[in-house]
């Protein structure tokens, strides 16, 4: 059997998540080869919203200037209707938990605007038009992405992974790498050739939807999602304001055409507008989160790991995101041998609970409290900011963490945790605002302190060592730009210093200068880096 290509990486899946894993690798100079099924991409746009956190790992890879955010003003509202046209019954914000409301209500009673937690505030773009973005942009950066090639099977051995691939010829040919990134959807070929078994609450409901164009935007009222409530039409009418909508039905009901147009006639409530069909879908509506994301070079992302439902906190493609951005670093340290493999065991170690809380939060949430069962009991409901900026890590790759802190806390009430993200804080570089996000992480181990002696601790360490460490000193390098001080928001005093990894993840922190800095921070840059090279210079 021929060998067409060997690669320190091959993704499996050319939608979103598959595509942003080769975008990070490119980042980090890793080649990649990407192997897709299908010949092109879907017609279908399917997700629509992109969170913040996903726009400022997209800043990092520096497309977030093609991906148009919402506006300031823009609030995400839901109205139960008979129909577009007909009788409005009630209309509720995009998030529904009590603190988004509150925060609502304090702006509306003149309080202080709520905390900004990013630079970033999310997208709405349609999930082909992203994908269109992400794929020229890999093949810009050198991503090799072969469509019509469909996996058969996956072999791996110590040094490596061969995957079995039919070519749009019918040939079967054979490529080789040093480790695979599975993104190949929630019909995970990869992970049911691996046989690994998945836990939630399982299969809830086959739907079916119908994507169509019609002129509507007088309709809407300022609403872009409605629930259809009519006795013999229970449906969800979704715009993805381009001219595109989506009416989904909650059933498993072959329509032919003239009743889909009927169908969508009686959600508008008129049948005098031109409607034009464009495709059918036919999805399950699953809730399930794979036992392991790792089998030895084999990596699960996205739906193939965890298959969220749609959901107002946007769990779904947005959660495997973040997953190949986790991963994407921890390959590079590896393939480049500054880390050892046993790196690679804290993606699992940190991502895996991250799907499994965001499985039990979906069903705190009101859209999907008809589902829960004895097997899945309601749980507590964490605030949107928290689940989306503020979700702990834990993992040998962190110090300073235990079982015993909360799953996820709101980034200030964190205050600069290891294991949680670095908040984001204004600062200022040469004479320009910027967030500290866009000065610290991104490529490389970063040490953050407002001490300049910090700096020659560095130098030390980094003589030697093949994890090399960028000190950035607030004040020096940049000012703190923001309300209150960085000291604060880190958790530090005046002499002390947090740890950030590539990923902006912080792996240790000191509160105040150790006795011996660059022998404390030697040994915890071999910890948490799990350096290959413990040779301190």
């Amino acid at each position: 059997m021929p060998l067409s290509v060997r690669q320190p990486v091959i993704v499996v899946g050319a939608s979103l998540v598959g595509l942003s894993a080769a975008l990070c690798l490119a980042k980090h100079n890793v080649p990649t080869v990407v192997l897709e099924k299908h010949a092109s991409i879907s017609k279908h746009p399917r997700a629509i919203g992109f969170t913040s956190r996903t726009i400022e790992i997209y800043r990092g890879l520096g497309i977030a200037d093609q991906i148009p955010e919402v506006p300031k003003d823009f609030h995400l509202r839901r109205a139960r209707v008979e129909s577009m046209t007909g009788k409005w019954f009630d209309s509720t914000s995009w998030s529904d938990t009590p603190t988004a409301d509150q925060s609502k209500k304090s702006l509306q009673e003149g309080s202080p605007p709520k905390k900004q937690y990013s630079p970033s505030r999310g997208a709405a773009m349609p999930q082909d038009q992203l994908e269109a973005i992400l794929q020229a942009a890999a093949i810009e950066r050198g991503v090799e992405i072969r469509r019509q090639h469909k996996v058969i099977n996956v072999e791996q051995d110590l040094n490596g992974v061969t995957v079995t691939v039919v070519d749009p010829q019918d040939k079967e040919i054979q490529i080789q790498g040093a480790y695979l990134i599975a993104a190949d959807g929630c019909r995970s070929t990869i992970r049911e050739l691996l046989q690994i078994p998945r836990y939630g609450r399982g299969h809830m409901q086959t739907m079916r939807s119908v994507l169509f164009r019609a002129p509507l935007d007088q309709y809407m009222q300022g609403v872009h999602q409605f629930t259809i409530d009519q006795p013999d039409l229970k449906a969800f009418l979704t715009t993805y304001s381009d001219g595109r909508w989506v009416l989904m039905f909650y059933d498993d009901i072959e329509r032919d055409e003239p009743t889909l147009r009927s169908k969508i006639h009686q959600a508008i409530g008129r049948s005098d507008l031109p409607v034009d069909i464009i495709t059918t879908g036919r999805w399950d509506l699953t809730a399930l989160v794979a036992d392991t994301f790792q089998s030895g070079r084999i990596f699960l992302a996205g739906d193939a790991a965890h298959t969220l439902p749609p959901n107002r906190g946007g769990y779904g493609a947005n959660t495997g995101i973040h997953d190949v951005d986790n991963l994407a670093w921890k390959l590079a340290a590896v393939l480049s041998r500054q880390s050892s493999p046993a790196l690679l065991d804290t993606y699992d170690a940190e991502r895996r609970p991250v799907a499994l809380l965001r499985h039990d939060q979906i069903f705190t949430r009101a859209d999907y409290k008809v589902h829960l069962d004895q097997a899945t009991p309601a749980g507590k409901k964490l605030d949107d900011d928290a689940m989306e900026f503020g979700q702990l890590y834990l993992s040998d790759g962190v110090i300073g963490v235990d079982e015993t802190l909360p799953r996820a806390l709101k980034p200030d009430e964190w205050a600069g945790q290891p294991g949680t993200h670095v908040p984001h804080f204004w600062v200022s570089r040469d004479g320009e605002t910027v967030s500290i996000l866009d000065v610290v992480g991104q490529d490389a181990w970063t040490l953050v302190s407002g001490m300049e002696d910090w700096e020659d601790v560095t130098a030390q360490v980094n003589r030697g060592s093949s994890v090399k460490v960028k000190h950035i000193c607030i004040g020096r390098d940049v000012r703190f730009a923001d309300a209150g001080s960085f000291q604060v928001a880190l958790g530090l005093s005046a002499t002390g210093a947090a740890l950030l990894r590539p990923d902006g993840y912080i792996a240790w922190r000191t509160k105040e200068m150790p006795a011996e800095p660059a022998k404390c921070l030697d040994d915890v840059v071999a910890q948490v880096a799990f350096r290959v090279n413990q040779h301190r210079g």
